[in-house]
């Protein structure tokens, strides 16, 4: 071997022994007989170096994995002699090798036995077992084989081919008929010799165990003598763990339900006696979480098996297991209670399953009521928040608790469905008491209890109205703890978590204040105080930002009263901060969108008169744009990139707030109703000029050109002046993203004005093409994804617009713009339909055809029109489809044919009998399509039903490209 090559290996060699390394890998992998040289020096120990044994290895997995077919049968023997030679030295050498050597050796050999077993090595696991006896360093590369065969084999998170599940079906049924009786031997004599010497080797073969299990005769494992050893494993500190799994595999196995019942049941007996449902006297919390894991199994084991009797309406055995099953319930509980998370999240599944079987049973007992009652408890106490948990750094473990107060919910939702009533009763009770001792109990206990009334919003079956109104019970009782919440003072209490559960619920159930509209000054002022706007932990601030906004969004018609007080009191969380102030402001921009948008729809939804609207709009609006002037003429001046950076963010912060403002307005309220139509054109004289400015042109443009698609939809026609000189700045400098983004606003306007716009349109259509095919002409880097994929949005962006104006009816918009011009976008949409690979855009390039068709394709069309129907619309409708990237087993590419056959249905509506003609005496046989084929799909084409055309074309198609 090239021992320079070699000394890359080790990882400190520098770069390039390393490359050399690699390239000597690659060298031997490629050789048909370089493995045998590795195979020798394995075999006969000629390297120390661990690097380059398994290196020697990973030349060996090569050759199984991808050239063993190319072995004789002399090479394949001296493949598996120079394996066992080398298992043999194993046993004898005084060191055994590192793990990821000996991980690397089960590999290969279990590649190899996937090769072989079924043809040329059957006595694949006999030789193994001979071999090595019950020598310790032989039997741990033994227990390592099963496992890699099983990754080979059996695992099903591995994906296979189908011919590769076939293969190992017919192993699995192999060795089951050959050899499995004497694995599960070998492992019985593994786990009883080496118990008390060797844990590693026991846990290793417990693994195996559980591994195997699920495919084997279970009744090979599951007997008494196997069942004790694993039970004896149980009591052994260094091996329970892996016991517990191996049982739990055991459980999960798929068996009759009769069986799967007696099996649980007598597991249980026996751990019971062993003393191992006694889980409060076990310290180790990580055998528990085992345990839990292992108990779960059995209770959801037990539930599938009642499911399956009490479908199968075998009463006498449905009702035993639900007997086995009751008797499982106390130690659930036991577990559900655990002050360990992970040991209770491990039963959460059980838990939930038996609630799923309470709520089938007609009639519950006293002592399944008590068991509801418990769970309810038991949850109750498991998602409060320990002390440990980091508000204001929260880290993995407080994702974890976050993740298992998901599945505790669950739980809750699954009790309000077996017994609302008493899930109401409970919530009630510790609600309340909570509640009137809110000042000495700790945050846990306060935040929890608040919790526990935003979660029966979910829980209980109703419509967030219904809640307070309907079922007396229910809706009195939510309506008490709503009162209390809002009215005992807890909306002071000094806890993050509190605070936040407090306004998440006071807006949850916002339909209480419309039956009980006393109390909303209360929670007006909490929403505006310290409590809240002005809390000291930003992330309070910014949640209640955001659902101020949704508080008065569904109670603004109870708070006319109070608008003045708001916004004078909301007066300095609505300022612009410059960059420059060097100061925190209270709230981020995102957070400020909301106060915004909170202040629009006070204004706009309050009884005042449109005059006084108006001018509380501009008391709004005024400052922010007194702000964008200043700020934009500084920007103009400012040569430092991050300054520049920093008040284009601002400025756009300005238009976005203006934006959103307007997010208030309705059919009911429109701008004008407001007599607010001045301030905001003012808003846009103030804005435009931002697009002109020659620094951060996308981050300005990308605001401005948003607040026009939103005065667009409430401004109606009085946008329309300022159209144009927008256009024309946002056509100046442009990039693909510019013109793709400018485009939606264009066909905004097209949809909405029709006609009135068609003056506008037809000065803008040439300009806005043109800018669009100097962009996509523009020469990019060969590999550019992402300029590659900005021109394919582009394009389709473009075709788009034509397909726009084309269907609003304004055939005089492409119409006015002279023949050349008019030549040149025909040309581009016949080369979107036939040249492009994009389906997306090829149908809606048929969709334009099929309408030009409709408008110009008639006796008194647009002159010369049906000459290039004949010369380029047809022949695109037959080769498109014929494109070898034409893929017909993609939805997309249906779709595209589907137009295609629609734009065949209008030429032959607009040219008639001249149409089949040239199709019959020209066009088809110029593609050398048979007379009959001819006939056929002229006929087809005559057919009143489109749908006919369509599945003939496919048809078509399919048979032409074969």
């Amino acid at each position: 071997m090239d021992e320079q090559a070699l000394l890359g290996l080790n990882p400190n060699a520098d770069a390039s022994y390393q490359q050399r390394a690699l390239a000597y890998f690659e060298q031997l992998k490629e050789s048909p007989d370089a493995w045998q040289v590795c195979a020798e020096s394995l075999a006969k120990g000629l390297y120390s170096d661990d690097h380059v044994k398994f290196f020697c290895f990973q030349v060996l997995e090569h050759q199984i994995k991808f050239r063993h077919g190319a072995l004789s049968a002399a090479q394949q023997q001296l493949f598996r002699e120079t394996l066992m030679k080398w298992l043999q030295t194993q046993m004898m050498n005084s060191q055994p090798e590192k793990a990821f050597i000996r991980n690397k050796a089960a590999q290969v050999f279990a590649l190899t036995f996937v090769a072989e077993y079924l043809t040329q090595w059957p006595k694949f696991f006999f030789d193994i077992l001979s071999l090595i006896g019950l020598n310790p360093r032989g039997v741990d590369l033994y227990l390592r084989m099963l496992m890699a065969i099983d990754a080979e084999v059996v695992d099903r998170d591995i994906h296979h081919s189908s011919e590769e599940t076939r293969r190992n079906t017919l192993i699995k049924d192999t060795m089951r008929e050959q050899c499995i009786p004497s694995l599960v031997e070998s492992w019985y004599r593994i786990l009883h010799t080496y118990q008390h010497t060797h844990s590693e080797l026991t846990c290793q073969c417990l693994e195996v165990v559980g591994a195997y299990v699920s495919w084997i005769d279970l009744s090979l494992i599951a007997n008494d003598r196997f069942v004790n050893l694993l039970l004896s494993h149980m009591s052994v500190e260094v091996l329970r763990e892996e016991a517990c799994d191996c049982l739990f595999e055991i459980v999960n196995k798929g068996m009759d339900p009769v069986d799967k019942t007696k099996l649980v049941e007598s597991l249980c007996q026996v751990l019971q006696s062993a003393g191992f449902f006694n889980v409060e006297q076990e310290d180790d919390v990580d055998f528990v979480a085992k345990f839990s894991k292992l108990v779960n199994g059995m209770g959801q084991s037990l539930i599938t098996s009642w499911t399956k009797l009490a479908k199968a309406g075998d009463m006498k055995n449905s009702q035993e297991t639900l007997r086995a099953l009751e008797t499982k319930v106390p130690l659930m509980l036991q577990l559900l209670v655990h002050e360990d998370d992970d040991i209770s999240a491990n039963i959460v599944g059980f838990c939930y399953d038996y609630l799923h079987v309470l709520k089938q049973l007609p009639l519950l007992t006293d002592h399944q009521k008590a068991n509801v009652e418990a769970i309810m408890l038991a949850v109750m106490k498991k998602l409060t928040y320990d002390d440990e948990y980091n508000f204001e750094n929260e880290g993995e473990d407080e994702a974890m608790f976050v993740e298992y107060r998901k599945q505790l919910k669950l739980l809750l939702d699954r009790l309000a469905q077996v017994s609302p009533e008493l899930l109401l009763e409970a919530v009630r009770r510790v609600f309340t008491s909570t509640m009137q001792s809110w000042q000495t109990a700790p945050f846990m206990e306060v935040e929890v209890a608040i919790r526990l009334l935003y979660m029966l919003g979910e829980a209980l079956p109703a419509s967030q109205g219904a809640h307070f109104s309907g079922d007396g019970a229910k809706a009195s009782a939510l309506q008490d703890m709503m009162r209390m919440l809002v009215t005992c003072g807890v909306s002071e209490y000094q806890h993050t978590s509190v605070t936040l559960e407090f306004f998440e619920t006071v807006v949850r159930y916002d339909k209480f204040f419309i039956v009980e509209p006393q109390h909303i000054p209360n929670v007006l002022m909490a929403f505006l105080d310290h409590r809240g706007l002005r809390h000291s932990s930003p992330k309070v601030r910014s949640r209640v930002a955001y659902l101020f906004s949704r508080y008065v969004k569904t109670l603004h018609k109870h708070m006319n009263a109070f608008i003045e007080d708001i916004l004078s009191q909301l007066q300095d969380l609505l300022d612009l901060s410059p960059p420059e102030n060097g100061y925190p402001p209270l709230l981020t921009s995102d957070d400020q969108l909301f106060v915004f948008e909170t202040v629009g729809v006070l204004i706009v939804n309050s009884e005042y008169t449109a005059q006084r609207k108006q001018a509380l709009m501009r008391n709004l609006l005024d400052p922010l744009m007194g702000t964008f002037k200043l700020l934009l003429g500084k920007l103009l001046l400012e040569q430092d990139e991050e300054r520049q950076s920093a008040l284009a963010d601002c400025l756009n912060h300005a238009v976005g707030f203006a934006s959103r403002t307007s997010k208030a307005f309705s059919n009911k309220q429109t701008v004008k109703q407001c007599g607010c139509s001045e301030v905001y054109l003012d808003c846009l004289q103030t804005f435009l000029p931002a697009l002109s400015c020659p620094v951060q042109k996308e981050v300005l443009r990308s605001g401005v050109r948003t607040f026009l698609h939103r005065m667009i939809i409430c401004l109606e026609e009085e946008v329309l002046p300022f159209i144009p000189s927008a256009s024309e700045h946002m056509l100046k400098d442009c990039e693909a993203k510019d013109l793709q983004e400018f485009i939606p606003l264009i066909n905004q306007i097209t949809a909405k004005f029709k006609g009135q716009v068609s003056p506008f349109l037809q000065q803008v259509f040439m300009p806005l093409v043109q800018a669009i095919f100097e962009v996509l002409a523009r020469p990019a880097e060969e590999n550019d994804q992402t300029a590659a994929l900005e021109k394919q949005m582009l394009r389709r962006s473009y075709f788009g617009f034509i397909q726009t104006i084309t269907g609003s009816g304004m055939n005089e918009v492409m119409g006015s713009q002279g023949v050349e011009n008019i030549e040149q976008v025909l040309f581009t949409i016949i080369q979107g339909a036939v040249d492009f690979p994009d389906p997306i855009a090829q149908k809606t390039c048929f969709i334009i055809l099929s309408k030009l068709v409709e408008l110009w394709g008639g006796k008194d069309g647009l002159v010369g029109f049906p000459d290039f129907i004949y010369k380029h619309i047809v022949p695109a409708c037959f080769l498109t489809p014929l494109k070898p990237t034409f893929d017909l087993s993609d939805a997309q590419t249906v779709l595209t044919l589907s137009e295609c056959a629609l734009t065949l249905k209008m030429i032959h509506l607009k040219r008639g009998p001249e149409f089949i003609h040239y199709l019959q005496q020209e066009y088809l046989p110029s593609l050398q399509v048979s007379p009959d084929i001819i006939q056929e799909l002229c006929q087809v084409l005559q057919q009143p039903d489109s749908k006919v055309l369509k599945s003939y074309l496919k048809a078509f198609f399919q048979r032409a490209k074969l």
